[in-house]
């Protein structure tokens, strides 16, 4: 069974931020992220939800959008208020949890790494 993709593009337009994209349902549920994905288990950062991306996104590349890394995704667990999932990207496999605050969700980079 083929496991989800997720990529994480590098946009600079129309101001510099982050998009995280999971494939899940057949599309790619996208969160914007304005400072990137959290390098340590202390700084959360903060994840707006946007439209869900159909999987060609998965690969597409512009003058202004770039991927800062790729690869596949499985989930670790779920509930009705966060989801901890193991992005295996091009640099090896990192933890992170996706919460919803009610209003935007918080990424946050798991202190406990696979």
């Amino acid at each position: 069974m083929r496991r989800p993709v997720f990529v994480l593009h590098d946009h600079r337009k129309p101001r510099p931020h982050f998009d995280l994209r999971l494939e899940e349902d057949g599309v790619l549920r996208s969160w914007a992220v304005p400072k990137g994905l959290p390098v340590d288990s202390a700084h959360d950062r903060l994840a707006v939800a946007v439209a869900d991306h159909d999987l060609a996104h998965a690969t597409y590349t512009d003058e202004h959008k770039t991927i800062a890394d790729h690869g596949t995704w499985t989930l670790v667990d779920r509930n009705d208020r966060r989801f901890v999932f193991d992005l295996c990207g091009v640099d090896g496999v990192r933890r992170y949890a996706l919460v919803d605050t009610g209003r935007d969700w918080l990424l946050h980079l798991l202190k406990e790494q696979p």
